[in-house]
């Protein structure tokens, strides 16, 4: 068995660069969009799903009209919701604070906010909703480290390690069950 392709895709730069937006409806820059459809040039997929947010249903949609694909909405691959921080310039955040959620963002979330566990949770239930079929999802950093986590097995310093910037994509082979898992195929940022 070969698996299922698995392209995760983080969305163009966004109008508020560098904030933790969150669950916060910021559009992409133009260049940010242009950056995803210049990253999927050529990619190999047969679904394209979407976060429900705007910055990544702009790539999605430039990205799948060519190919005559009507991109799927799935709010489950939203962004972790940083509540009180949603928006906010990490750097005028409590730095003691942020460091505890990067720490474990599982025992120390934002103020009002998702709790790691939550988020892995609802990315596992996203990806066992998939088709067996070569699928791109335009998503965001925290939702594809949630899926590393799952899939992978990162922990949570691990899934911190990676880089990940604007219009990253990262190729995952899939295989799935009831307890699916991944090997990484591709990481092109």
């Amino acid at each position: 068995m070969s698996g299922t392709l698995l392209h995760l895709m983080r969305h163009g730069t966004p109008e508020l660069a560098g904030r933790l937006l969150g669950h916060a409806d910021w559009a992409a820059t133009d260049a940010g969009t242009a950056a995803c459809v210049a990253r999927a040039c050529g990619l190999e997929a047969e679904v394209i799903i979407s976060s429900d947010l705007t910055r990544t249903r702009q790539a999605a949609t430039a990205i799948a009209a060519p190919r005559g694909i009507a991109p799927q909405i799935d709010p489950r691959w939203r962004e972790l919701d940083f509540g009180a921080w949603d928006g906010a310039d990490p750097a005028m955040l409590d730095q003691a604070a942020l460091a505890h959620f990067y720490a474990d963002p599982d025992a120390c979330p934002p103020p009002g906010g998702e709790r790691w566990s939550a988020l892995v949770a609802r990315v596992g239930a996203a990806i066992a909703a998939l088709s067996p079929r070569p699928t791109l999802v335009v998503t965001h950093g925290g939702a594809m480290r949630a899926a590393l986590a799952l899939l992978c097995g990162f922990d949570q310093r691990q899934i911190w390690a990676i880089d990940l910037p604007y219009a990253a994509r990262l190729t995952l082979r899939l295989w799935p069950g009831e307890k699916p898992w991944a090997q990484i195929a591709g990481l092109a940022a």
